[in-house]
């Protein structure tokens, strides 16, 4: 049931929430959770394509919370949303707070070639003009791009909900393998997480840190792939493993997928090595059209990815196939409520 079509009895300890165009069903969930209804904004376009914000609502609070994720398209969702905070502003709202799940530009955070631009800076800068009191974002590429911002940044992570997840799945496999249920709280007494087949890997250097924390919540073996990269064709070639994932199941932990090309590689150099079974845990899944398609065709299993950007392409029907959508919802109403 869509949540527009809910009743509410409205609670006015709550900030109003808007929503752009990018995320409105994550929106929605924290309007919900929160008890209240997504205030009116008509968004349309003119005919040179400029974008035209009207916030219809007609009484503002002075504090409002606006949700938009910069997914695609990146530069028509930056936009739309400087625009409703400056629509906000110049209705009464004077302590603005964004909720921006996916940070766009968040991945070109550094200068590689002389005459690039710090692209992430430059948007940092460009979102600060909203009149912004405060940001709340998600799983940042780089935790660096925080010093870009002179308006308080939070971010927080959905690791937790990945964590939650995959510990559930331990336990139910060990209830399967030893003929016992799982417990209430989801764990089987008596039996170790050790006990079983499960391990991560580490794809890259550069993942090393996040999945060896990953490895330690669950209480499982940790491996670690050594890879290169191509720096003019992009290629990256697997080189090495630190052991054997021959019979395990393997976890795959990582901020995002965007085109696909390494995770699938990944996925098919593990099962080429061995591998029962290969799910993949994600914050951001950027559904860059015809991605989530190879993913389906490949060597993984599952994939397990929240909802900080929104489903685009139709791709809707692939969800309860390999695909796994968890909520962060609980988790900003927790940080803006």
């Amino acid at each position: 049931m869509e949540v527009d079509n809910l009743l509410y009895e409205y609670n006015d300890e709550y900030m109003q929430i808007y929503s752009g165009s990018s995320n409105r069903g994550l929106a929605k969930k924290i309007a919900e959770l929160m008890g209240t209804k997504l205030g009116q904004i008509e968004i349309s376009q003119f005919a040179g394509g400029e974008t035209k914000i009207w916030v219809k609502e007609k009484k503002i609070d002075k504090e409002v919370v606006v949700v938009q994720s910069l997914s695609t398209p990146t530069n028509e969702n930056l936009v739309e949303f400087c625009l409703i905070c400056d629509g906000l502003h110049r209705a009464g709202a004077s302590e603005i707070t964004a909720v921006i799940p996916w940070m766009g530009y968040s991945k070109q955070d550094k200068v590689f070639r002389p005459g690039e631009p710090l692209s992430c800076k430059v948007v940092a800068q460009i979102i600060q003009t909203a009149h912004l009191s405060k940001i709340v974002t998600i799983d940042l590429h780089n935790r660096a791009t925080l010093g870009f911002f002179d308006t308080p940044i939070v971010e927080l992570s959905a690791k937790s909900l990945l964590v939650e997840y995959f510990r559930k799945l331990i336990n139910e496999s060990h209830g399967r393998i030893h003929g016992f249920a799982p417990t209430e709280h989801g764990r089987i007494h008596g039996f170790a997480p050790t006990e079983n087949h499960y391990l991560v890997v580490a794809p890259d250097a550069g993942a090393v840190k996040a999945s060896a924390a990953f490895a330690n919540e669950l209480g499982i073996p940790i491996v670690y792939m050594d890879k290169k990269r191509d720096l003019d064709t992009g290629e990256v070639k697997v080189v090495g493993m630190n052991g054997s994932v021959a019979g395990k199941d393997v976890l795959l932990i990582d901020d995002n997928v965007f085109t696909g090309a390494t995770l699938l590689e990944t996925a098919k150099v593990l099962k080429e090595s061995g591998a029962k079974s290969i799910r993949v845990g994600l914050t951001h899944h950027l559904y860059i059209k015809g991605v989530q398609e190879k993913i389906e065709e490949s060597e993984i299993d599952e994939i397990v990815v929240t909802d900080t950007v929104s489903m685009v392409n139709g791709q809707w029907s692939m969800v309860g196939g390999k695909l796994k959508i968890l909520s962060v919802a609980g988790l900003i109403v927790d940080e803006i409520g």
